[in-house]
């Protein structure tokens, strides 16, 4: 008997209380994956830690499926060392793993056929699981509804076409989550459709041109970190604060669709262009992160959803910035799909984001973005102060006396 065999504990994130979710099986297991993501993974890896003898769900991972069956034995080691080493960092090293392989099928495919292609790749992450001494004690297909178990004997295999999926709302899962007030899981397509743009558009690319040809000159300029620098980053944050004034003013739509329309009618080319670039800035991009208050939050992720879908074509990588900034306020707001799935595809659009990745580890770790919250505000605090002190000058009003500056304090208040 397996680990999935026996009874399984999640308790609900968004519950209060200690309420459980007992799962038995992996048809169960299956079911459960959306709502332990968010919403329903595609062409994804999924790995999830158990901990304790009653398997309580831990840390868990999602990554792409990696096309190049060459590289399925690099990522898999890889996806291995992440999941167990991060759930150790937090004080609790797996005791197993439960892994999902999600695909559906290509034109012509039946979905057994998607199984039997992806087996070499489950084989792959229970070795290297296997090679960390922490056993994979389910392997699941999921594909077209079905599900198959890559971990059953020989001699319980089960039909060629796989499992059927249970009836949406009729499992336990469903049933809790439905108790606790979470809605049900949204597909992994349409969240990435608000976040990426559906065609290119010759007018926000030329935008992007006339954008990149004035100011990255000045961002690589022989004075990093200088006046100039810091122009472009109050110009930056001045265009995005305005826009950021209108998305508030226009409220949210019910549709979507419409919704996404009406917000990329909101931004100008030029505008949105030199935003885009302005937050290639580390700074300027920290700084824009602080709008993640509940007055700001709901108009920002529009903003940021709105300025991905601009980066088309050649300038594609330059929306790891704004999916960045989306992930980030959706994870601040307590939607945790939304993060996961803006993260990934800011990661796909540049692996080595920092900001991006330490953000997509920390959803997937289940970490309070108070704490980062507090971070922006401490760092919001400072500037003040210290744009305060430069237009006062060191020794502050109570040095000079009452309406009494220094020349020098002229200077700095010109050139600000």
């Amino acid at each position: 008997m397996t680990q999935s065999d026996e009874t399984q504990h999640t308790q609900s994130p968004k519950a209060d209380g200690d309420i459980k979710v007992t799962l038995r099986g992996p048809a169960e297991l299956a079911d459960a994956l959306p709502y332990l993501m968010g919403f329903h993974p595609t062409e994804s890896v999924v790995m999830v830690a158990l901990h304790g003898e009653r398997g309580r769900f831990g840390g868990r991972l999602r990554l792409g499926l990696p096309q190049d069956p060459e590289e399925w034995p690099e990522v898999a080691g890889q996806l291995a060392d992440a999941l167990v080493r991060n759930s150790t960092r937090r004080g609790a090293r797996p005791d197993a793993i439960v892994l999902f392989l999600c695909q559906d099928p290509r034109a012509g495919e039946r979905p057994s056929a998607v199984m039997d292609r992806l087996r070499p790749l489950a084989q792959c992450l229970r070795v290297a699981c296997g090679e960390l001494d922490v056993p994979v004690v389910e392997a699941l297909c999921v594909s077209a509804g079905r599900w198959w178990s890559y971990c059953r004997p020989e001699a319980a295999t089960g039909p060629l076409e796989g499992e059927e999926l249970p009836p949406p709302g009729s499992t336990a899962m469903a049933a809790t989550a439905a108790y606790v007030g979470l809605p049900p899981p949204g597909s992994q397509r349409d969240l990435e459709v608000r976040l990426k743009p559906a065609e290119r558009h010759r007018g926000h690319e030329l935008a992007l041109d006339i954008a990149s040809a004035e100011l990255v000159p000045l961002m690589l300029g022989d004075d990093p970190g200088g006046d100039q620098e810091e122009q472009l980053r109050k110009r930056t944050l001045s265009l995005a604060r305005a826009a950021l004034e209108r998305f508030r003013a226009a409220p949210p739509m019910s549709d979507p669709e419409c919704g996404d329309r009406r917000d990329d009618r909101l931004l100008g080319d030029d505008e949105a262009a030199t935003i885009i670039l302005g937050l290639q800035d580390r700074e300027a991009r920290d700084r824009a992160a602080e709008w993640m208050e509940p007055a700001q939050a709901d108009a920002a992720l529009r903003l940021w959803r709105a300025l991905a879908r601009r980066c088309a074509g050649p300038y594609g990588d330059h929306a790891a910035a704004p999916l960045a900034l989306a992930g980030w306020v959706a994870w601040s707001s307590g939607d945790d799909a939304e993060a996961r799935v803006a993260l990934a595809m800011a990661l796909d659009r540049e692996p080595h984001y920092t900001f991006a990745r330490l953000l997509h580890h920390s959803v997937n770790e289940g970490l309070d973005p108070e704490l980062l919250r507090r971070c922006l505000r401490q760092e919001r605090r400072k500037r003040v102060v210290a744009a305060t002190t430069a237009r006062r000058g060191p020794a502050g009003r109570a040095g000079r006396g009452p309406g009494r500056r220094s020349p020098g304090d002229r200077r700095v208040r010109t050139r600000r």
